[in-house]
């Protein structure tokens, strides 16, 4: 497929509302534009009025007509649409229908979704099949939400499930682990998803300005309200708003909010119209909105409100097998926008990144691998590239990641086959640590080694014995 040509449309059927939304998102990634249906009346109602698109996949035990039926259906209206039958019925019967019917290809119930996506390229031809790299990797940029470990597979079914329902959303996670994708997955596949998706970081929006920003005001309602300004729920009407950090809301401003979670209607800041919205909520937070409450820093009926269905999004460390895909999809994109070839891992650089606790988490990858793409000399990242990357955004960090850095050296040293690396790393922690409390009193030893906590023949034996191993 060439950089000008749409994506190749693919529908996905079954009643499954988990197993649509993850097969339909691995497919999104994929670089296709695909939709999902729950039965085969709802296909057929779309093919009449929108054609038949390039590939479908269906389900065979559906409510109404089910897979079968719809095959024969489908192979009467559209001869050439190739169609994959999937089941977790895997009796001769089963299998022997579906290809009798003109199925394309039939895929067992549980299946891999990588097996999937190549299936749908294989199915497609490769001339239309194979999204192009920018491509594929502009779908990965936009949405990192991706995994195949069963942390993930079970937020996946969870997103699934949730979206149709028109429940509030509390998202739970550590900064940086993709909470707003999360987000965007649950309006993406809901029935509001061609209505407005807003997000709202409440952080970082200074809170005198805040309840201007979600609600709106009035001309004259303050100093430099020249005009009317719509807030965002208003702008979220009939679709979702997502208010990332939840509990750094003022308690005010908690207050107003739970209204309009209650009642569905609030003021302009300075009106007096009355306005009423259709807003699902979806809130997010990386703190314990629960100890919040017992300080007095969130409203416990807030809480309640927000929190009909919680989802945790896991950090990266808790899904370590993950790291090499979400890292591959990071370089492809870096390479697209870099219009050069994606970079590859040495296996030794995927065992580094799979080996390191990610603070920052997905966020903190995706950094990662841009730096890589822009600097490492090679088309295949290796170890040594990876350690300085990482060296240098520890460094970046601050002193409160020493330890990050010792661990890079480490790291280096036992790569070199380096001996007796305790004893060099003890020597040089203590020098470093003398060195600078000597630097702090004007060389006065008594005082450094009473601010180090040590005796002052203590410090003298240890500056004589790092002068011996030096």
């Amino acid at each position: 497929m060439n950089a000008t040509s749409a994506p190749a449309r693919v529908w996905v059927v079954d009643d499954d509302r988990s197993v649509r939304f993850v097969l339909a998102t691995a497919l999104r990634e994929a670089g296709y534009a695909v939709d999902g249906f729950e039965n085969a009346q709802d296909v057929l109602d779309a093919l009449a009025l929108r054609g038949a698109p390039e590939l479908l996949f269906t389900d065979v035990r559906m409510p109404g007509d089910d897979g079968l039926v719809l095959l024969d259906k489908l192979k009467a209206a559209a001869p050439q649409l190739p169609v994959i039958v999937m089941s977790a019925y895997t009796d001769v019967a089963s299998t022997a229908g579906a290809f009798r019917g003109g199925a394309h290809e039939f895929l067992s119930k549980p299946f891999d979704l990588d097996d999937a996506v190549a299936l749908a390229a294989r199915a497609l031809g490769a001339e239309r099949g194979a999204p192009a790299p920018a491509e594929a990797a502009d779908a990965a940029a936009a949405d990192a939400l991706i995994g195949d470990t069963p942390a993930m597979r079970t937020l996946f079914r969870a997103i699934g499930r949730l979206a149709q329902a028109p429940l509030s959303v509390l998202i739970t996670g550590e900064t940086g682990t993709g909470k707003e994708l999360v987000a965007r997955a649950l309006h993406r596949e809901s029935p509001r998803a061609q209505r407005p998706f807003v997000a709202l970081n409440t952080a970082a929006i200074p809170a005198e300005l805040l309840e201007s920003e979600l609600f709106g005001h009035e001309a004259g309602a303050f100093t430099g309200a020249q005009r009317r300004h719509i807030g965002r729920f208003e702008q979220a009407d009939g679709g979702s708003l997502f208010l990332d950090e939840i509990g750094d809301m003022p308690l005010p401003l908690q207050t107003r909010l739970l209204r309009v979670l209650a009642e569905g209607e609030f003021f302009r800041v300075g009106g007096r119209e009355l306005i009423r919205v259709d807003v699902r909520v979806i809130a997010a937070t990386h703190q314990d909105l629960e100890a919040l409450v017992g300080e007095g820093r969130f409203r416990a009926d807030l809480l309640h409100r927000l929190d009909v269905v919680r989802l945790r999004l896991p950090p990266l460390r808790e899904r370590r097998a993950d790291i090499g895909q979400l890292a591959e999809r990071f370089l492809a994109a870096a390479a697209a926008k870099f219009a050069a070839a994606p970079k590859r891992l040495s296996k030794a650089a995927l065992e580094r990144l799979q080996a390191h606790d990610w603070p920052g988490n997905v966020r903190e990858l995706e950094n990662v691998c841009w730096r890589l793409a822009a600097l490492a000399p090679g088309d295949s990242i290796s170890r040594a590239d990876l350690d300085e990357v990482l060296a240098t955004q520890a460094t970046a960090r601050g002193d409160d990641d020493w330890d990050a850095r010792l661990a890079v050296w480490v790291r280096a040293q036992l790569a070199e086959g380096a001996q007796d690396i305790h004893a060099h790393a003890r020597d040089r922690f203590d020098r470093a640590l003398l060195e600078a409390a000597l630097e702090h009193t004007g060389g006065r030893r008594s005082e450094a080694a009473a601010r180090l906590g040590l005796g002052r023949n203590t410090l003298t034996r240890k500056l004589g014995s790092g002068r011996k191993r030096s």
